[in-house]
C-alpha cells in the first residue's frame, strides 16, 4: 500500500464516527490545557495569596515537576491504551484530572499547591497519547493530519481561555480558586457522558482474519528503539518544546514585567495571539499536509518543516521585543511562533503513524511526551533560575532559535515507510 494513497477498509459509517470521535475529543483536549494555562495567567495572585512560594525559582520547580510526573507517566500511559482501551484510559484520565483541579483551588501552602500540580501531572499523562492514537485509528491517511488538527484546536482554545484566567483572578467575587473551582467541575460532569459517547476503533477485516498480538513491554520498547526515524522524530518534537513550554509558562509573567501592565492584558495577550495563530494554521497545515501526501509519502514531513523556519525567527523577535520597548513587535512575533506551532503540532501523530504500527502509536507517542516533557521541565525550572541570576532573554531565546535550526535538519531526515499496518 502506497502511503501516498491511503485505502480505507471501513464502511462509510465509521468515516462519520471517526468525526464524532473528534468532536467528542475536542473539549477534552480544551480542558486538558485550560488548567495549565491558568495557572501561568494567575501567577502573580498565586504567589500573591501563598507567600511561601517565595522565589521564581520555586515557581518554576512547581511548573517541572507538573511535566516531569507527566513525563514519566505518558509512556505508561500509552502502553495502557495500546494494550487495553484507548476509550477507558481517556475517560479515567478527565475525571481524575478535573478532581485535581477542584481540588487544587483549595490548597493553602506551596507544598500543597505542589503536590496537587505534580499529581494532575500523573493524570493528565494518559490522555494525549491515547486521544491522538484514537483519532489515527479512526482517520486514515487522506483526512488524519485535518483530524488531529481539529483535535489540536481544543488544546489552543484551552490555552487562550485560560489566558483570561487573570481576569477572573482579579475578581474579587471569584479569584483564582474560584476558577480551579468551575474548571474541576465541568471537567468531572463531562467524563460521566463522554464513557457512554466515545468508541474504540472497530478492527477491520484484515484484523479480523489475522489478528495481532498485543505487544509487550519489551517488544514495544525493542521495535520503537530500533527504528531510527522514531529516534529522530523523538528529538524533533523535544527541541522545539523547549521554546513553546517557556513561551506558554512564562510569557505572561514576562509581558507583564517588561512592558508594565496588568496580570490580565498580559495573560490574555500571552496566550490569545499565538493560540489563536496555531489554531488557525492547524486547520490549514493539516489540509496541505494532507493535501502534499497524493504526490508524496513526505508531505506531512515538508509541511511540518515549514512550520520550523516560521519558529525560528519568532523566537528571536520574542527574546528582542522587550530590549527593544516593542510590545507590537512581541505580538508579532508570538503570532508568527504560532503560525509555525500549528503547522507543526496538526503532524506529529500523523508522522508517527507513517513510522510506525497501529499498535504502537498511543506507547509511542508516550515516549515523545516522555522526553519532551522531561526536558520541558528542566527548561522552566531553568528559565527561572536564569531570570532570578539576570540572564537577558535575548541570549536565551536566541539559543532557543538555533535549536530549532537543527529541527529542520532532523525531520527532513525522517523515512517512512511504504506500509505500517490496515490502519495506515
Amino acid at each position: 500500500m502506497n502511503l501516498s494513497q491511503p485505502m480505507d477498509p471501513r464502511p462509510s459509517s465509521v468515516s462519520r464516527t471517526a468525526w464524532l470521535i473528534v468532536g467528542l475529543l475536542f473539549p477534552v483536549a480544551l480542558l486538558n490545557y485550560l488548567d495549565r494555562q491558568m495557572i501561568a495567567s494567575m501567577k502573580s495572585s498565586v504567589m500573591g495569596e501563598i507567600t511561601d512560594i517565595g522565589s521564581e525559582e520555586n515557581w518554576g520547580h512547581m511548573l517541572a515537576s507538573f511535566k516531569w510526573v507527566y513525563a514519566i507517566f505518558s509512556p505508561i500511559g500509552g502502553y495502557i491504551a495500546d494494550r487495553f482501551s484507548r476509550k477507558y484510559t481517556i475517560c479515567g484520565s478527565l475525571f481524575i484530572w478535573s478532581l485535581i483541579t477542584y481540588l487544587t483551588g483549595h490548597v493553602t501552602s506551596f507544598q500543597e499547591l505542589y503536590w496537587a500540580r505534580t499529581a494532575m501531572g500523573v493524570s493528565e499523562a494518559f490522555y494525549i497519547p491515547a486521544a491522538l492514537a484514537l483519532i489515527a485509528d479512526f482517520h486514515t491517511g487522506p483526512t488524519r493530519s485535518r483530524a488531529v488538527g481539529v483535535h489540536q484546536m481544543g488544546i489552543y482554545c484551552g490555552v487562550m481561555v485560560g489566558g483570561f484566567a487573570g481576569y477572573a483572578a482579579d475578581w474579587p467575587d471569584f479569584g483564582w480558586r474560584g476558577a480551579f473551582d468551575i474548571t474541576g467541575l465541568i471537567g468531572i460532569l463531562y467524563a460521566v457522558p463522554l464513557l457512554f459517547l466515545l468508541k474504540d476503533a472497530p478492527r477491520t477485516a484484515a484484523e479480523i482474519a489475522s489478528p495481532v498480538a498485543k505487544p509487550s513491554v519489551g517488544t514495544a520498547i525493542t521495535e520503537l528503539f530500533t527504528n531510527p526515524s522514531f529516534i529522530l522524530l523523538v528529538l524533533y518534537f523535544t527541541l522545539p518544546a523547549l521554546a513553546a513550554w517557556v513561551v506558554r509558562d512564562w510569557m505572561p509573567a514576562i509581558l507583564q514585567k517588561e512592558f508594565n501592565i496588568s496580570q490580565g492584558k498580559a495573560g490574555v495577550s500571552a496566550a490569545l495571539y499565538w493560540q489563536g495563530a496555531a489554531l488557525v494554521s492547524a486547520i490549514f497545515g493539516g489540509w496541505l499536509a494532507d493535501r502534499w501526501m497524493r504526490k508524496t509519502p513526505r508531505g506531512r514531513i515538508y509541511v511540518s518543516a515549514i512550520g520550523m523556519l516560521c519558529i525560528i525567527p519568532a523566537l528571536f523577535g520574542v527574546g528582542n521585543a522587550p530590549s527593544l520597548g516593542s510590545f507590537g513587535l512581541a505580538i508579532a512575533a508570538l503570532i508568527l511562533f504560532g503560525i509555525g506551532w500549528g503547522f507543526f503540532d496538526c503532524n506529529n501523530m500523523p508522522i508517527l503513524s507513517q513510522i510506525t504500527r497501529p499498535e504502537l502509536r498511543a506507547t509511542g507517542y508516550g515516549i515523545m511526551n516522555f522526553v519532551s516533557m522531561m526536558c520541558g521541565g528542566a527548561a522552566d525550572w531553568g528559565f527561572g533560575f536564569m531570570s532570578d541570576k539576570g540572564v537577558p532573554l535575548n541570549m536565551i531565546f536566541g539559543v532557543f532559535s538555533c535549536i530549532c535550526i537543527l529541527s529542520v535538519v532532523l525531520v527532513l531526515m525522517i523515512r517512512p515507510r511504504e506500509q505500517v499496518g490496515p490502519r495506515a
